[in-house]
């Protein structure tokens, strides 16, 4: 512990000395370029089926649409372009996926009768990024007719000033008979072309008259100025465009005598300069093309035949990468469980986004978080409504995402679960996204619960949703990566450092910060007063009251209430509906809130004792022994043997309020429980107790015994939820492999749990296609959200947990 200590102090000592000089580390230089190198292009756009975009606020961003157009009105109704939950599609999303070379993403469009899938790849170079490729190809499902007509079309659009135009000549508006090929320029991108290649496939023909100016076997462009505020709206713009023709259709036709669909629908070619550009073809079946995008200062243009060797050889990699990564442990090493798990760690990885712009900050009533007269829920809900809201801005945030089609922004208590696969892939990226989160944060330490950022963003949000209020916190589960990142660090101690010719061909970037101290040790020195800052927020703003109403408890301080509460919801502890002293009171304290201070307060001290600083040291464990006191002081239950939160009854005293389920559990979760404390083993009782949290499919969010089990919403009333399963899990293994008095116990519950929660979200994967945001306790089906590879990956993990032998008792007590 002090060698590290000395070795971090050492090392941070050598950054700050050349910074000092003027010289910074050119270790810290290069990886950080090659890490902005490698890491600006991707699927950037995840609510889009495939949008890519650079991590630049301002930059080209493309994005594909496809439909049938057999029927008149297949166009409106079959159209793909945003991720939506409910299209016919039994299934979409990435195979393989790496964000520094690419990956493999298949859809399964049963609406339209095809089967898409998407490559892309990227290749590193130059100083803007490098260049990157896609291939688009369809096939047709066995059940569709072999012969349906598709209109497809590519968005390509610079919010950038710069320059971005169509090359050549489009046949006299006719269309053009071979590739398209966009040059482009701006500031952050430099010189660069788009190629859009003719591809492969039949194109439908037509007797009808109107052919000699509407052909299938042509691809048009449609190039226009859009307003800055409008480029994101591509799919508008591309509806408009047809509209403007089928208006020129009905003056030349009458129904009698109208052209096919695909012909109705084909727009004019008006190929040229503008920010935005709609490129459209149109088959018959199955179809295949590219786009190449190739930066002048990569050198060499990209072409067909580099996207097909590095597909593979990005897909080789993946493969070998994941299975030394994850090593599933039994029973799941089938090769059915490797196919599972690579779709569930690459939809998580393959949907991290970027995102810019402004978003709704309400702090009209900043400074009264405290919340204090009774029916304060009224008075909040009165004080929204006085819509005080402003736009602030702008800001970018760097992140994975819950669920595509449902969610598709940034939720800070999500995001600390998302990471936990994705730090053991590659811990570089992580930290990029970890330092973008806190990038958002304000001087006073607060970080919104929710990222909106801009109007795109926003139109997939109800009003009532989108504001941000500067009291309410979440849950701070970063400093879960936070923290297990210094303990790698510690682990790793700086025995593997990266030769500069090994980072310059990119082999060490994914574990840059753990192989060199240097870096490691100057990340945690630049986030530590960040953490620290957050803390006091928590600590400040969330505070409960204890001398107001006479409580007794070891300490007069560490009590604390969650802010923003309303009757039926407290949405900033992240559990939603689950059951809360009712009715609301500005007396109330909350359990989970309390463990949450006490976890960011153990961790501190980890972090603070890696970076020496004993002062603070000190400070924290003072706090830390202080919670632990009046966790049990204020919310242990002796009758109910579990944790509960807790308000003010008729007689303004002190009163538990006990519902049974993920909220007794909490000082559990967060490991703030010692092995041989006596009030674990009834936390474990409960744990395993079929009758209360215990099912065949993960633990139950509230006990089956509790009077509101399944009512009114039930999201938080019931279903399994993966991340709270999850941390459960890792307790139990915790407990199971040291010495205590519950080890067996603990065993026994790890087992059985993980089991359960692997089986169940595999067999509805397996039969729906989707990961699920929930699973219900007595089916397993999943529910709610499709498509929530958010924290549901950590399913991943969870298979490549070992098994623990109970037979080790045996031999112990004997």
């Amino acid at each position: 512990m002090a060698r590290f200590a000395q070795l971090l102090a050492s090392a941070a000592a050598l950054v700050a000395g050349a910074s000092a000089i003027g010289d910074e580390s050119i270790l810290i230089n290069e990886i950080g370029r090659l890490n902005n190198q490698s890491l600006l292009w991707g699927p950037y756009k995840p609510n889009l089926y495939f949008g890519v975009r650079p991590r630049l606020p301002q930059g080209l961003w493309t994005g594909l649409m496809w439909g049938r157009a057999e029927g008149y009105t297949d166009i409106q109704q079959l159209f793909r372009y945003t991720c939506e939950q409910g299209q016919d599609i039994h299934g979409y999303g990435w195979d393989e996926f790496d964000a520094r070379t690419g990956g493999v993403q298949t859809i399964h469009d049963e609406g339209n009768g095809l089967d898409v899938t998407i490559s892309f790849i990227k290749v590193p170079g130059g100083s803007h990024g490098g260049s990157w490729g896609a291939r688009i190809k369809a096939t047709v499902r066995d059940d569709a007719p072999p012969d349906s007509n598709y209109l497809v079309h590519y968005y390509v659009a610079q919010e950038e000033l710069g320059d971005l135009i169509v090359q050549g000549d489009d046949n006299g508006g006719l269309g053009f008979e071979g590739d398209v090929t966009f040059k482009g320029s701006s500031h952050s991108l430099g010189d660069y072309n788009v190629v859009i290649t003719k591809g492969t496939g039949n194109h439908p023909t037509s007797d009808h008259e109107i052919s000699a100016t509407r052909r299938g076997d042509t691809t048009v462009v449609r190039s226009v100025s859009l307003a800055a505020n409008d480029v994101w709206q591509a799919k508008p713009a591309v509806f408009q465009f047809m509209q403007d023709t089928i208006k020129d259709m009905q003056q030349d036709y009458d129904e009698e005598n109208f052209p096919p669909p695909w012909q109705i629908y084909r727009i004019k070619s008006q190929a040229g300069g503008g920010n935005a550009h709609v490129v459209q073809k149109v088959f018959e079946g199955g179809f295949e093309f590219d786009i190449i995008f190739s930066s002048a200062s990569a050198g060499k243009e990209m072409t067909s035949k580099d996207i097909t060797r590095e597909i593979k050889v990005a897909s080789e990699s993946f493969g070998e990468r994941f299975s030394s990564v994850f090593d599933l442990k039994a029973p799941y090493t089938a090769e059915k469980y490797q196919k599972f798990g690579k779709s569930m760690f690459s939809n998580l990885i393959g949907g991290i986004g970027y995102f810019h712009g402004h978003q709704l900050i309400d702090r009209s009533y900043a400074d009264e978080y405290e919340e204090e007269n009774e029916g304060f829920w009224e008075d909040t809900a009165e004080a929204r409504a006085r819509k005080a809201q402003q736009l602030e801005g702008p800001y970018e945030l760097f992140t994975s995402v819950p669920s595509r089609p449902f969610f598709p922004r940034g939720f800070f208590w999500d995001e600390g679960f998302h990471l936990i696969p994705i730090a053991d892939w590659d811990i570089d990226l992580t930290l990029e996204i970890v330092k973008s989160w806190y990038n958002t944060m304000d001087s006073d330490g607060w970080i919104p619960r929710e990222q909106i950022l801009g109007p795109e963003a926003r139109s997939k949000v109800p009003p009532e949703f989108q504001v941000q209020y500067p009291h309410y916190a979440n849950p701070p589960t970063l400093f879960l990566i936070i923290e297990d990142f210094m303990e790698r660090l510690r682990s790793a101690n700086g025995s593997a450092p990266a030769e500069k010719e090994k980072l310059s061909q990119g082999h060490t970037l994914y574990s840059a910060h753990l192989d060199n101290l240097e870096l490691g040790g100057d990340f945690l020195q630049k986030i530590y007063p960040l953490l620290r800052r957050q803390y006091d927020w928590f600590r400040k703003t969330q505070r409960g009251q204890i001398k107001a109403y006479d409580r007794e408890s070891f300490s007069s301080k560490e009590a604390y209430r969650w802010r923003g509460r309303t009757e039926t919801h407290c949405l900033t502890s992240g559990l939603d509906d689950y059951p809360r002293p009712q009715p609301p009171h500005p007396g109330e304290l909350h359990v989970d809130l309390m463990s949450w201070v006490g976890f960011m307060t153990k961790s501190l001290i980890s972090i603070a004792d890696a970076l020496n600083l004993a002062d603070e040291i000190e400070e924290l464990k003072k706090n830390l022994f202080a919670i632990e006191r009046n966790l049990d002081d204020l919310h242990w239950s002796e009758k109910e043997g579990c944790y509960c939160d807790a308000s003010i009854d008729e007689f303004e005293e002190h009163a538990l309020v006990c519902h049974k389920g993920y909220i007794s559990l909490f000082p559990f979760l967060v490991g703030l429980m010692q092995p041989d404390d006596a009030k674990l083993g009834k936390i474990l009782d409960l744990v395993g107790d079929e009758d209360h949290l215990f099912s065949p499919h993960g633990l139950r969010s509230l006990s089956k015994q509790d009077a509101l089990y399944g009512t009114e919403e039930n999201y938080w009333r019931s279903p399994v939820w993966m991340p709270i399963n999850y941390m459960a899990l890792t307790q139990l293994y915790k407990i199971g492999t040291q010495e205590g008095p519950f080890q067996r116990q603990a065993r026994g519950l790890y087992n059985k749990l993980r089991t359960n929660l692997v089986d169940t979200v595999y067999k509805s994967w397996e039969e729906t296609g989707f990961a699920w945001e929930q699973y219900n306790p007595e089916t397993g089906a999943g529910q709610r959200t499709q498509h929530f590879t958010g924290w549901t990956s950590l399913v991943v993990k969870i298979m490549a947990m070992e098994p623990l032998d109970e037979a080790v008792h045996i031999r112990d007590e004997l």
